[in-house]
């Protein structure tokens, strides 16, 4: 059960994310010749105007299909569009899929009850961190390193990020910032139920609760997911993970069938889940905006691109050198996408 409910969350982010290209396009009345739900031979289908409404058989994505032919006469093919109109529908759907992420956390978030703040409730006796010149008790921190601390879980996982004794600061403190640069910050020895223990020695976790307190979390937890994905690319792009370490569709939809089978509760495991398909909707979002041929995000550089060539030269450049482009990122693309699935099938059987 819970491997279909991963394949139809893909499926849905897949339409919602086509679902943005269709909802601007018809905004600014270009032609759109066809809208599909899954793929495949269609099972039904339905003509309402210029636009073909189709059903396909397999729930696996769907498509927005707009006169894209650079040579059509007809003034309201997507080709024939204002640059900025062209920019607004083709970043549409990363918009879309950023949305359904956000959605899918409000509705998560009220049924959390208290939100953690990553306000400092007190200190352990003899932490040297609390001090007229170091933290305050109500102390609030907002920035580590210059990074925005926007959740409680933020503290470990940017404190993580390096191994330097020093940190910068910044935190909250009587309605004003206060910058705490070159602050050394290590762990210490605490004795904990007869065990000595290594931590920082700072307790923190407010509680808020109310309608601001779930808007406000449902936004943090929206852009620390984008932060998320920033983060993970970059690791990916220094060498501190490989392409062994990347999970595709195969391997997540692992992860929710595990998730959901070992959930104490079938409440406990949709929670979990809606929390996963919020975490990759917004995903989706990020990759797709990346200015790699092929995606919305390479089509968006190649579209600027192209207007500013038009501006200074006054001539259109030849669009066959932009689809070559794309081809060749296309195949790319699928050559990753199959070294992924076949990591994560070969992870399914060790």
């Amino acid at each position: 059960m819970y491997i279909v409910i991963a394949i139809l969350i893909f499926a849905l982010l897949i339409v919602t994310h086509e679902l943005g290209h269709f909802v601007a396009a018809k905004l600014f009345h270009v032609r759109v010749s066809q809208f599909a739900v899954g793929m495949g031979p269609a099972l039904l289908k339905k003509q309402k105007g210029e636009t073909l409404y189709a059903l396909r058989a397999f729930p696996i994505g769907g498509f927005c299909a707009m006169e894209e032919d650079e040579d059509s006469e007809d003034p309201r093919a997507f080709t024939n569009q204002k640059w900025g109109k062209r920019f607004i529908i083709l970043a549409a759907g990363a918009l879309m899929n950023f949305l359904t992420g956000l959605i899918i956390l409000m509705f998560i978030v009220p049924n959390s009850g208290a939100f953690s703040t990553p306000t400092f409730t007190g200190f352990h006796e003899g932490c040297p961190y609390q001090s007229e010149q170091g933290f305050h008790v109500n102390d609030t921190l907002y920035e580590i390193d210059g990074q925005r601390v926007l959740l409680s879980s933020d503290i470990s996982l940017l404190l993580s990020q390096s191994d330097s004794e020093t940190r910068d600061f910044v935190v909250i403190r009587d309605g004003k910032k206060v910058e705490l640069n070159d602050f050394k910050f290590v762990k210490i020895p605490y004795e904990v139920d007869g065990k000595e223990t290594m931590m920082y020695g700072i307790e923190y976790g407010n509680k808020e609760t109310g309608i601001l307190a779930n808007i406000k979390y449902t936004w943090n937890g929206s852009m620390d997911f984008v932060r998320m994905v920033w983060m993970s690319l970059g690791d990916l792009v220094t060498g501190a993970v490989g392409l062994k370490d990347l999970s595709g569709p195969v391997g997540i939809v692992g992860l929710i069938n595990d998730v959901g089978t070992t959930a104490g509760s079938t409440s406990a495991a949709a929670s979990i889940i809606a929390y996963l398909a919020a975490f990759i909707a917004v995903n989706l979002a990020v990759m797709n905006l990346l200015p790699i041929p092929a995606l919305d995000g390479g089509r968006l550089l190649f579209l600027v691109i192209t207007a500013a060539i038009e501006w200074v030269t006054k001539k259109k450049p030849n669009p066959k050198y932009e689809g070559y482009v794309h081809a060749a990122g296309f195949a790319v693309l699928i050559l990753l996408m199959v070294v992924v699935m076949f990591n994560d099938v070969y992870k399914l059987f060790i």
